[in-house]
């Protein structure tokens, strides 16, 4: 099911999603907004040459450059077209037949001195129809014009696009009398005619003219809406000048979610180093294999003939079975890597865009949560956000998350809002877990911090590498990697306080709220500071860290947006550990977590505010004005949540078992959607079975998961190996992995040279 060329696809077959969304096969088309067509059109000439259909497509097309034109002045003549600010020449030449002057005006282009168009769009045949009353002889003096053109045009055809359009069938029931001898018979001889005599002459020739056939099919599903049976409405020329811009465009704008026309990205030097690293990982594992099983084969147990003892087989050494280990992890990783350049990098698999329907959100929704009620299990412990708890919590979130991204409802306000929630509940539970864990552990040691660093970012790290990404792409990462440092300092720092040494004096009670308060007071400072948060985030190397398009705009915004949540995660965590140290809660199996009354009135205040906060969000207006207020409110419905979850002692006590195991494999599932999942860097869909979305669907997900479990497995294995306990051999390690970011650095400044 390769890709094949996209260019041809869009010029030819697609579908349409819902009424007035276009889907070519195989690739996906790039929205162009006037900056953008403006950008990828300067300097140029653009020249469309036909009649009435030619002329609305022109009208169409120069729309995307400037939105204020309308049709207006001689509908029967030329129409010229400028702008002035990006020297953009667009003309509509009125010639309404195929005949000598419409060949004399594109003979004048191919003579050498005359400034030839940089994009030529020209089609024509109804009016030939039309004057000649539907005559065969008409057929057949439009052979013999397209023929002597055909040359012409692939003269052209070596330095400029050239595109012949074919004509759109008609509504013969809306017609008028003057045209009813236009009938869609007629119209497909003369297509016929021209594609036989196109194709013919291109065949043993580099240049080609290209035929957009695509806007048939476009006319076929819209043609009833026309006003006059002949014309087509103008969502649907809208859409043909949108392939236009597509066609031309995508190969030098080269838009992420435009896979339409694009060449395969080159191998950079980083991504050609990164498949020499996993071939020699994956040629040292088998040479280790082999060698291992001759060992084996060698000192298999065998009876002594004489004695009758069963000799034992010589045991491996520790190393020789830590090597193997991480040449078979680094081994099976390469595969997965793979896997992932094919699906989104190169031109293997088809992608599509996205198109959003109530449905494709809701009704996924409601089938996993009666999948996750039937998997109900009891918990092995029933304290407030235990394990399993929030295993289930972390899982049934991701699915949702991965519902939300593959069904494109970021464009419906309400279940945009809901999803920011559980972005944030995310970040909650990270500021409730690494302060719980301090607290209560008071380990502050590098191990510990090594490990958790390389758990979270060991596959962003990977995948910035293998699919050539700056490490802000993948922005969640990058938010918990720092949240999570954030937590360290604040509670590592002098006066380290946990709970062994405030049981002994209440007053480091004191003492740590005052350290929350200057957290606080610090990210106050931040959120309101743009300049300063910008500064610091734009010294050398950390902006190769946060930048995005040359600036650190979008870490600002991503930070920005979920500020006060950790915060309130770890605040949460204080006050519950403390209520629990003096046995103000009660998390016995079955036991309310407070006395009946508290509980029950806490629980009315629970269900109503997280049923406000719902209405709130699904009565959203303006999404800049909601995402302002959602930092401070969010907490509003995750409180709620957590409240509702853990009041009833029987709700405390059991979980899901199938959404918990999604949870611990949340991270994998987030960051894997990217590239195998969904496609062009999460902008569309990966299509592995063209023609059955609802199967493609099915194939596309069991491998995303699978892929997501296996690389769980091989990050906490090399974990186990990256960073070992004993504090020497992490400091040797740890300066192994200094160097190695080094060397990163170097070779992406190179790059950046070599691209510059």
């Amino acid at each position: 099911f390769k890709g094949g060329d996209t260019c041809e696809y869009l010029l030819s077959s697609g579908r349409f999603l819902g009424e007035k969304v276009w889907q070519p096969h195989s690739c996906m088309m790039h929205k162009y907004k006037n900056s953008e067509a403006k950008n990828c059109l300067i300097d140029k000439h653009v020249v469309f040459i036909g009649d009435s259909r030619i002329r609305q497509l022109f009208y169409s097309f120069i729309r995307l450059i400037n939105p204020q034109i309308k049709e207006e002045g001689n509908k029967h003549g030329n129409i010229p077209f400028e702008d002035k600010s990006a020297s953009i020449k667009v003309d509509f030449l009125w010639y309404p037949e195929v005949n000598g002057s419409m060949r004399q005006r594109i003979k004048s282009w191919t003579e050498g001195s005359v400034a030839k168009p940089h994009i030529i769009v020209a089609g024509a045949a109804t009016w030939s129809i039309k004057i000649h009353n539907g005559s065969n002889e008409a057929l057949t003096q439009y052979k013999i014009n397209i023929t002597s053109i055909a040359p012409l045009l692939e003269k052209l055809a070596k330095n400029s696009d050239v595109y012949w359009v074919l004509q759109d069938p008609v509504y013969e029931d809306m017609l008028s009398e003057s045209r009813k001898m236009i009938t869609n018979e007629k119209i497909d001889a003369y297509n016929e005619a021209a594609v036989r005599i196109l194709n013919s002459s291109s065949r043993n020739s580099k240049a080609k003219v290209k035929v957009f056939s695509v806007s048939k099919l476009i006319a076929q599903e819209t043609i009833m809406k026309s006003a006059d049976g002949l014309h087509l409405p103008e969502s649907s020329r809208d859409t043909n000048a949108m392939i236009l811009m597509n066609v031309y465009c995508n190969k030098i704008m080269k838009p992420i979610d435009g896979s339409c026309c694009q060449p395969q990205p080159p191998l950079t030097l980083i991504q050609k180093l990164a498949f020499c690293f996993f071939t020699l990982s994956i040629i040292g594992y088998l040479i280790i294999n082999l060698i291992h099983r001759n060992n084996f084969r060698k000192n298999k147990s065998c009876t002594d003939l004489e004695g009758g003892e069963e000799k034992k087989p010589a045991i491996s050494t520790p190393n020789v079975s830590t090597l193997e280990m991480l040449l078979h992890s680094l081994c099976k990783l390469g595969l997965i890597m793979t896997y992932f350049y094919l699906c989104d990098r190169a031109n293997l698999f088809m992608k599509e865009n996205k198109f959003y329907t109530h449905s494709s959100f809701f009704i996924p929704i409601v089938y996993i949560l009666v999948l996750g009620v039937f998997y109900t299990e009891n918990t092995k412990e029933t304290k407030v956000l235990n394990r399993e708890q929030t295993d289930e919590w972390k899982g049934w979130m991701q699915l949702v998350i991965l519902i939300y991204h593959i069904s494109g409802a970021s464009t419906f306000l309400p279940v945009y809002m809901h999803i920011r929630v559980l972005v944030a509940a995310y970040l909650f539970q990270t500021g409730y877990g690494h302060f719980s864990y301090f607290w209560i552990k008071g380990d502050f040691g590098v191990y510990r911090v090594c490990q958790v660093l390389f758990r979270l970012n060991f596959l962003v790290v990977v995948l910035c590498i293998v699919m050539d990404r700056p490490y802000q792409f993948y922005y969640f990462v990058p938010l918990v990697t720092v949240w999570f440092m954030i937590i360290y300092a604040t509670l590592a720092i002098w006066p380290q306080i946990v709970q062994k040494k405030a049981n002994g004096n209440c007053l480091w009670h004191f003492g740590l709220l005052l350290k929350l308060i200057c957290l606080l007071t610090c990210i106050y400072f931040l959120s309101y500071s743009q300049g300063a948060f910008e500064k610091i985030f734009s010294f050398w190397p950390l902006s190769k860290c946060f930048e995005l398009n040359g600036n650190v705009y979008e870490w600002w915004f991503r930070w920005k947006l979920d500020r006060y949540v950790v915060f309130h995660g770890m605040l949460f965590a204080f006050i519950y550990l403390a209520l629990q140290k003096h046995q103000m809660i009660s998390e016995g199996k079955g036991d309310p977590l407070f006395s009946n009354r508290v509980s029950n009135v806490l629980l009315f205040i629970s269900v109503v505010s997280f049923l406000t906060y719902s209405i709130w969000a699904s009565s959203c207006k303006n999404k800049t004005e909601c995402n302002e207020l959602h930092p401070s409110v969010s907490v509003v419905q995750i409180l709620a949540f957590i409240l509702i979850r853990n009041i009833p002692g029987y709700v405390r006590s059991v979980y899901s078992s199938f959404f918990a195991w999604f949870g611990k494999i949340s991270l994998e599932l987030f960051i894997c959607q990217y590239h195998i999942w969904l496609a062009a860097d999460t902008k569309g869909i990966l299509v592995l079975i063209p023609g059955y979305p609802m199967f493609n669907v099915l194939v596309s997900t069991f491998i995303f998961v699978c892929v997501a479990h296996e690389i769980s497995q091989i990050t906490n294995d090399l974990a186990q190996i990256v960073v070992p306990k004993d504090n020497s051999t992490l400091l040797k390690r740890l300066l192994c992995i200094a160097g190695f970011f080094s060397g990163l650095l170097l070779f992406s400044a190179m790059q950046d040279q070599s691209r510059h």
